[in-house]
């Protein structure tokens, strides 16, 4: 068949079905952009918002067709793969964009944007971020990771009147652009070393080095680029400068996105990297980010009193946690990751949904003091809220605790256990646990605040935060399915 591919040059029926999903969320998007200028700007909130809504449920049934494994293999010339890893990610990054779609009707009204584009990035950006999980060709994964990348540039600027809006925007790409350029020249030096961008021929080229720790110099630089560039991505340290600022200035709702869903996207791309293409030696390095991660993250959390920044320094610290099955053998790092990864998408982006309900027109609510109270205030606002803080803490019957505790046993279970650190991230999580119960404090054992008023929790909002708690408590009570699944990539993936 790839032999009859090549004399055609000519994709087949069921290279379009492994990217199913992509080309259902492009047309919605492309729909939502032709609609925009003819809707009146009052019916254009609901009206495309529900367009975009249904067209991610319909990319989420496209992935569940997609679970067959009857269509899992190569496609496009061996640029993108559709097997259980590929299909788990495209799970997360879209489930993570339905949820911010239901959290965002009533944030738009409020803060009275207008939707069309918002809803348009949206749906392209999942385009990207899907793509990455699927990409074994790192020409094709630096395409998807633009794609992704330019959408939340211009959504993290959203709040146009705004000017700690438009300032994150512009932080953002910045930033973002120098660290693509690191990107895309480690994917040349790989290239110099192995005469491919091809993941699997560069395993291929690197296979009788593996192990070794004796590659060519030139490919080891390449990855080490590589690191730097969706290092920044996923605001891990010592490449995190940009994310308190961003995620203070941007839209709740696009912080919620941006934090789950594109971390998920460039981590099954590290996975691909490090585990396919046999870049294990490079734990050093990965060993290095994650205690930066973890240690900076949670320090510099503690004397936040904005809590858009205190969970933009949280954010970091999780990135560390969970580099820690990054430096982990593939048989226990890679399944401990992914569950991570969905256990994280599904606390934190129910957490940004609250935080946008509550900050009110122009975000004026955000700082700890404003949710004093809140407890007596709205119950089941403050509720909601302190399950997702107590998930990131990693309490039990909440998915963050089998995320962390997957990571650090995955640490202590290969020939060479990392139990420095193991260590390094328990003392880290006892650290955080403060900041989160403060927040917790401030909720529940202050005087309400009558200046910071509490709007009813909308249809849609409800359904997000609904959606939201159950997955993060399914993932603490019943963790096996979704584990027995991301254990299907291993020998597919390593």
């Amino acid at each position: 068949m790839a032999a009859l591919q090549t004399m055609q040059g000519v994709p087949q029926a069921g290279d379009y079905i492994r990217i199913l999903p992509e080309i259902v969320l492009s047309i919605f998007g492309m729909i939502v952009m032709l609609l925009d200028p003819v809707l009146d700007e009052r019916r254009s909130q609901r009206t495309l918002g529900g367009i975009a809504l249904l067209g991610a449920i319909a990319a989420l049934a496209a992935t569940l067709y997609q679970a067959q494994p009857r269509f899992w293999g190569f496609g496009f010339f061996d640029t993108v793969k559709l097997d259980a890893f590929s299909v788990f990610f495209h799970f997360v990054v879209i489930a993570v964009t339905i949820l911010v779609i239901l959290s965002s009707y009533e944030y738009m009204e409020v803060q009275q944007i207008r939707a069309g584009e918002y809803y348009g990035l949206v749906l392209f950006g999942t385009v990207g971020m899907a793509l990455m999980s699927s990409a074994v060709e790192l020409v094709l994964i630096f395409i998807a990771l633009e794609i992704s990348s330019i959408s939340t540039y211009i959504l993290a600027g959203f709040r146009r009147r705004s000017a700690i809006s438009s300032e994150s925007s512009v932080k953002y790409f910045l930033l973002g652009s120098f660290a693509t350029a690191f990107f895309l020249y480690g994917v040349a030096l790989m290239f110099g070393a192995t005469g491919s961008t091809s993941i699997a021929r560069i395993s291929a080229a690197l296979a009788d080095y593996a192990g070794t720790g004796h590659g060519p110099m030139l490919a080891y630089l390449g990855v080490a680029l590589m690191f730097v560039g969706l290092g920044f991505k996923v605001a891990a340290a010592p490449f995190h400068i940009w994310t308190p600022d961003v995620y203070e200035g941007a839209p709740s709702p696009v912080v919620g996105f941006m934090s789950t869903a594109p971390k998920a996207a460039v981590f099954a791309v590290l996975l691909r990297i490090i585990f396919e293409a046999h870049f294990s030696e490079t734990v050093w390095l990965i060993w290095l980010a994650a205690a930066l991660s973890m240690t900076i993250g949670n320090v510099a959390a503690l004397v936040q009193d904005n809590i858009k920044r205190l969970l933009a320094y949280s954010s970091i610290a999780h990135a560390g946690y969970l580099l820690i099955a990054f430096a982990s053998l593939p048989a226990n790092g890679i399944p401990a990751a992914m569950f991570f990864t969905a256990s994280y998408a599904a606390m934190n982006v129910g957490a940004f949904a609250v935080i946008g309900h509550f900050a009110g027109h122009g975000e004026r609510y955000v700082m700890l003091e404003d949710y004093a109270g809140l407890g007596k205030r709205s119950p089941v606002l403050a509720a909601i809220l302190t399950v997702f803080l107590l998930s990131l803490i990693g309490i039990p019957i909440t998915g963050g605790f089998f995320a962390k505790f997957y990571v650090f046993s995955a640490a202590l279970q290969g020939a060479h256990p990392l139990m420095g650190l193991v260590i390094i991230g328990v003392i880290n999580s006892a650290v955080a646990a403060y900041y989160y119960l403060r927040v917790i404090v401030v909720m529940y054992m202050r005087e309400p605040r009558e200046d910071a008023p509490v709007a009813p929790i909308s249809a849609g909002l409800g359904l997000a935060l609904g959606l939201s708690l159950a997955a993060t408590l399914f993932l603490g009570i019943y963790p096996n399915p979704v584990l027995k699944y991301a254990a299907l990539s291993v020998g597919l993936l390593h």
